[in-house]
């Protein structure tokens, strides 16, 4: 879903950053040092304005990195793989590859981001209290505050909003995951409590909405302010909170559409092959030209060598075709995902998710037996899926 800097791994966790997180980042000091700053440490200059400033956003997402890992460290616990955490402009979402398997994981998996930045949030606010020696005149307490104190009474309320806020019962904020979680034990029923949250998402998201349409008119919301800015803050969060509550819920129903269906149901068997030893230029006369096949596997007798698509011909200068070998410019196959055609097509979405690719090889002991398109998936898809659920084509006249 998002591109962008990889920052590292955290036991095993790669930790990536989309390019939105950097354009919040950057409205995170500005607002600091141009807004708050000077209001509150009219005597600071300017560097030391935008040095706390610009600490202070990175601190801030390094609290909202907290919040997720906790997600990822406990998930693990409970058995689930998790290979990435993506942090963006919204905050960060850890990627955890199934959903669990009873409502007590889902609901211990869940609270603990909201917990964790609740803490988070009173121990800054002690530390900077403990820093500020409290007390004296309360009005002049702000001013009187040094840089570390200030940075410390700026992220511990924000963390402590950030736990609050995540616990509200809307799907998929941890809240709605909680909700979520105590539906599925009352009911038994995994689906149906994806549902009922995901409404209850999608309605604190429009309300979200309409707060912020509010707040741009003029309106002043307990909590939430009024102004231009704030309002169109607010409404994006809220359409991006209903829209994902949506798409949270149509995952599950896929999910559940393709659990226990192998994928040599939907393989393809008869799969045009080439040898690693072919030249680019018979590559492109005799096979891409006269198929409509876009990748193609490369065999070295019945084992799978590598693959080469389209895109990798086009990184060849054409001059040259006759002289380059397929196997010169073929993904190896210790690079591709590859699935077994025993395997659930849970698995393959799962690959195809982690790899942003068109089709899968189907090996078996190192032997291609086919080739899975995702693309077959969807349509198989829009042929099992409840009508309520299905894209809506308009019928010819």
């Amino acid at each position: 879903m998002m591109g962008g800097l990889n920052l590292g791994n955290i036991k095993g966790v790669r930790i990536s950053a989309d390019w939105s997180l950097f354009v919040a980042l950057w409205l995170v000091a500005v607002s600091l040092a141009l807004g708050s700053f000077p209001t509150w440490h009219p005597e600071w200059g300017g560097g030391l304005r935008w040095g706390v400033a610009c600490l202070a956003a990175v601190l801030l997402f390094a609290s909202v990195l907290v919040h997720e890992l906790s997600h990822a460290l406990v998930a693990r616990s409970y058995g689930l793989e998790v290979r990435s955490i993506n942090l963006f402009v919204f905050g960060g979402v850890a990627n955890i590859e199934r959903e669990p398997e009873t409502p007590r994981a889902e609901l211990m998996i869940a609270i603990v981001g909201p917990l964790t930045s609740i803490g988070l949030g009173l121990l800054f606010m002690l530390l900077g209290g403990w820093l500020a020696r409290l007390g004296g005149d309360p009005e002049r307490l702000l001013r009187d505050l040094g840089p570390g104190a200030t940075l410390l009474f700026w992220l511990g309320p924000l963390n402590l909003f950030l736990g609050l806020f995540n616990l509200l019962p809307g799907f998929p904020l941890d809240g709605g995951r909680i909700l979520r979680a105590l539906l599925w034990r009352a009911t038994g029923d995994l689906q149906a409590a994806t549902r009922w949250a995901s409404l209850a998402g999608q309605t604190i998201g429009f309300a979200l909405v309409f707060a912020g349409l509010a707040m741009i008119f003029g309106a002043r919301l307990p909590w939430l302010g009024t102004g231009v800015v704030s309002g169109l803050w607010i409404s994006v969060i809220g359409w991006f909170l209903a829209s994902a509550a949506a798409m949270s819920y149509r995952q599950l129903v896929i999910l559940h559409l393709v659990e226990g269906v192998p994928v040599r149901r939907l393989m393809r068997r008869e799969v045009a092959a080439v040898p690693p030893n072919l030249p680019v230029a018979r590559l492109v006369d005799d096979y891409l030209m006269r198929s409509d096949q876009r990748a193609f596997p490369v065999l070295a007798g019945e084992r799978l060598a590598g693959i080469v698509c389209l895109d990798d011909v086009r990184v060849v200068d054409r001059d040259v075709w006759s002289d380059v070998d397929v196997g010169t410019i073929m993904t190896p196959a210790a690079a591709l995902e590859t699935v077994r055609s025993g395997d659930e097509l849970t698995v393959a979405m799962r690959a195809f998710s982690r790899k942003d690719v068109e089709q899968l090889p189907v090996v078996d002991d190192e032997r291609l037996v086919g080739v899975l398109r995702r693309r077959d998936i969807l349509k198989w898809l829009e042929l099992q899926a409840p009508r309520s659920e299905r894209p809506v084509h308009p019928r010819p006249a």
